[in-house]
């Protein structure tokens, strides 16, 4: 059996431009100790080898970044695969080419396909690397033909869009070309389709850097054997929430709700929605002082009264009319859906979403 851990889009020295001075140390310092983590789960897990499927760097480098990286690679002591990516591809000027490696490093240089063999496996690595930041399609007309068990196949590439200038793959392609495992990186979200007789997979980046990256973050560990398996293993990385909350009662229990029961320095972007009178936004972020990056967006409306348009001679007007006549003969239960549909109406046709209780 083979184990292999598989990552890609680690984007160290990324500029994160968009947070604040505090929070760009905080999170650049997570990326810093990112290679880090992965070569510990390496470890734990007993993986045979590892396949970084580019993206490592996010664009010019740092010595600081580089060095968390180099450590990473050598303390994995497992050979290595890499393809640079779209944001680091391989060039003379390239970190790839201008900076030393651990032995136990594997690089793909050019931009077609070639292969290593790994003979204690009994397996070959086939992969390429973008040369430029963009890629055409790198599949039509490749066939793995080694004779070793296994063959994996490793490449930064979009396995969503078809007509992607960023090396697009598709399952058509991968039908019959004859390895057991496709690992991808290039897109932030986990993902795989069956492909052939083998599995192609994307890990996601291991961290994510804004709310367009949100949830659960980490790689993949695969396994070839008599079948072909793969499963993801979250890392302990910032993460980033956007939620959403309409606002009907106490705003500060609304968002309690949806926030942990303890505090931590996650990222929490909570859109209110609905109506709150005398919303003080200032006061309800200062009431949750164990989140940090807690941000607070308000798109509440002004509250409106549900009946006002009973009076007018509109088609609104003669359904709020015959529904608050509906009301007056109604027992009690009755008049509380009632008075929840002529809420839920209101809110609707002032252009809001409801959420159905």
């Amino acid at each position: 059996m083979i184990r292999m851990l598989h990552t890609a889009d680690w984007h160290i020295d990324a500029p994160l431009r968009e947070f604040t001075d505090l929070q760009r140390r905080e999170l650049r310092a997570s990326l810093l100790e990112l290679p880090g983590k992965i070569a510990d789960l390496c470890a734990r897990e007993g993986c045979d080898l590892v396949l970084l499927c580019g993206d490592v760097f996010d664009g010019p480098y740092t010595r600081e970044g580089y060095e968390a990286v180099y450590r990473a690679l050598e303390r994995m002591a497992v050979p290595v695969f890499i393809t640079p990516g779209n944001h680091d591809p391989y060039g003379e000027n390239s970190v790839w080419a201008r900076e030393i490696w651990p032995d136990n490093v594997y690089l793909f240089r050019k931009n077609e396909l070639t292969t290593y063999t790994v003979e204690e496996l009994d397996c070959c690595v086939y992969g390429a690397a973008f040369t430029s930041h963009e890629c055409p399609p790198l599949l039509p007309g490749f066939h793995a033909d080694c004779e070793e068990r296994h063959a994996i196949l490793m490449l930064h590439g979009d396995p969503v869009n078809p007509a992607s200038p960023y090396n697009p793959v598709t399952a058509a392609q991968l039908r019959d070309v004859g390895v057991d495992y496709t690992a991808l990186g290039h897109i932030h979200a986990q993902g795989s389709f069956s492909a052939g007789a083998g599995i192609c997979a994307w890990p996601g980046c291991p961290m994510g850097r804004g709310f367009d990256e949100a949830g659960e973050k980490g790689v993949i560990i695969a396994e070839l054997d008599e079948t072909v398996s793969a499963r993801f293993v979250p890392l302990d990385t910032p993460r980033f929430f956007d939620l959403e909350v309409q606002l009907d009662g106490d705003p500060r229990q609304a968002l309690a709700a949806v926030l942990p029961a303890v505090g931590n320095d996650h990222f929490y972007r909570v859109t209110l929605t609905g109506s709150c009178p005398g919303l003080d936004i200032r006061a309800l972020d200062n009431s949750f002082p164990l989140f940090a990056n807690l941000e607070l967006r308000d798109r509440t409306q002004a509250h409106r009264d549900p009946w006002e348009s009973a009076g007018e001679d509109t088609l609104e007007g003669v359904f709020f009319r015959k529904l608050r006549e509906t009301r007056i003969h109604a027992g009690e239960d009755d008049r509380r859906r009632i008075d929840m549909a002529a809420k839920l109406a209101r809110t609707l046709l002032d252009g809001q979403e409801v959420t159905l209780p």
